[in-house]
């Protein structure tokens, strides 16, 4: 009796945690998340505080429906084989609900070509190209981030006025690069018929020879630069600029300069009077970026960068897309959710445009200053990403129509 009494009470307690494990599972949503963690950790640390600030919110106030939301990140290494393999594995091993992440554009559309043909719902948080949303769109994809022609687009104005005919342009040869030269060239030779661009420095990422680039750029004799480097290879693009003078007196228009990831380490040597696209975090005066960085700073003892914004932004996204959705977190019930889905971030309300996939998220235009031995931005205003998009005509010929 003894024996059958502890085996009655074995397979009591094994049930019991087979039971407990399986509620456990059914208690948790699953977020897997792919980026460059090791080669891009300037943008990437603070991106994912930014996730863990806005997962601990959501998970203290109750979940989502009652459901804790768990992270699993796994890292890409700026390869697009790697981010591949790492999202299988995320979907096989790991279980994974949805998937979000991705930095760079190639390893961002390397994901996107995977959720079309597999059929999974993926929102990719920062890569900027616009071929994301627009050429290589697809029904299971959608875009947190301000794209490259909308940031773009923003700097137009300014170019605009600084009414300088002869341009120089330097970018990073990959596609982030490339296409954000491209839609440079096209906007401003919209806007301004008589422009020239007169010299054209495109560089290996990360491996800039900022000597050489800027002895071209000064041979061609511009009247303005516009500038797509950015983390280690502008700062070396500055310091060369500044040690022969080709700056002094040269207006510069820079994609990404204002942001905290990348004008910080310039320090001392932060070029004045830049005008770029950035985050000012310490001049945001909105209630909702007040209270974002309130808790940021209480949790981690530290200010905000731009990927700050963009991490806590992809989880308040994910997290509304499911609360929409009901709970469920399958693909087609995540797709349905996302389109037109609106979301309150600390740059306030977005929309997820059906038309695309993009969101309306924007950024902050101003100018480059220094204060007490650091680069800030002046000057700013925050330009909603709705007012930056082609047309719906535009979005209709550059998107495949088998895309929605």
């Amino acid at each position: 009796m003894k024996g059958k009494g502890l085996y009655s009470s074995l397979i009591g307690a094994a049930l019991f945690a087979t039971l407990s494990t399986a509620a456990m599972a059914q208690g948790t949503i699953k977020i897997g998340e792919v980026n460059s963690y090791k080669t891009q950790p300037a943008f990437l640390g603070p991106y994912k505080n930014g996730m863990e600030l806005a997962i601990s919110q959501i998970n203290d106030a109750g979940g989502i429906n009652g459901k804790k939301l768990e992270l699993i990140i796994r890292d890409d290494n700026s390869n697009t084989g790697d981010a591949v393999r790492a999202v299988e594995e995320l979907l096989a091993r790991d279980k994974v609900d949805v998937l979000t992440g991705t930095f760079l554009s190639n390893i961002g559309l390397a994901v996107t070509d995977y959720a079309k043909h597999k059929k999974v719902f993926f929102l990719a948080s920062e890569p900027l190209t616009d071929k994301i949303v627009w050429a290589d769109g697809n029904h299971y994809t959608f875009r947190l981030r301000a794209s490259t022609y909308m940031q773009v687009a923003m700097l137009i104005p300014e170019a605009v006025k600084l009414k300088k005919k002869r341009w120089a342009v330097v970018y990073p040869n990959y596609e982030y690069g490339q296409s954000a030269v491209a839609t440079f060239k096209t906007l401003l030779k919209a806007a301004q018929p008589d422009v020239e661009f007169v010299a054209e420095q495109a560089t290996p990422l990360g491996k800039v020879d900022a000597g050489n680039v800027i002895q071209a750029l000064a041979d061609a004799k511009p009247d303005a630069v516009f500038n797509v480097l950015f983390a280690a290879d502008l700062a070396k693009l500055v310091r060369a600029g500044t040690q022969r003078n080709f700056f002094k007196d040269l207006p510069v228009v820079s994609l990404l300069t204002g942001e905290p990831e990348y004008l910080d380490p310039l320090g001392d040597e932060t070029p004045e009077g830049w005008i770029v696209t950035g985050y000012p975090w310490y001049a945001i005066d909105t209630p909702e970026h007040k209270a974002f960085l309130a808790a940021y700073q209480a949790k981690f003892k530290d200010y905000p960068r731009l990927g700050t914004i963009v991490g806590y932004g992809a989880i308040q996204s994910l997290a509304a897309g499911i609360k929409k959705a009901g709970g469920k977190t399958d693909t087609e019930s995540m797709v349905k959710a996302f389109t037109g889905l609106k979301v309150d971030t600390p740059f306030g309300p977005i929309e997820y445009r059906a038309i695309d996939h993009q969101s309306t998220m924007g950024a902050y235009v101003g100018k480059l200053a220094k204060k007490d031995g650091k680069g800030i931005m002046t000057d700013i205003r925050y330009i909603d990403g709705a007012a930056v998009q082609p047309t719906d005509a535009q979005v209709k010929q550059w998107r495949p129509a088998s895309a929605n």
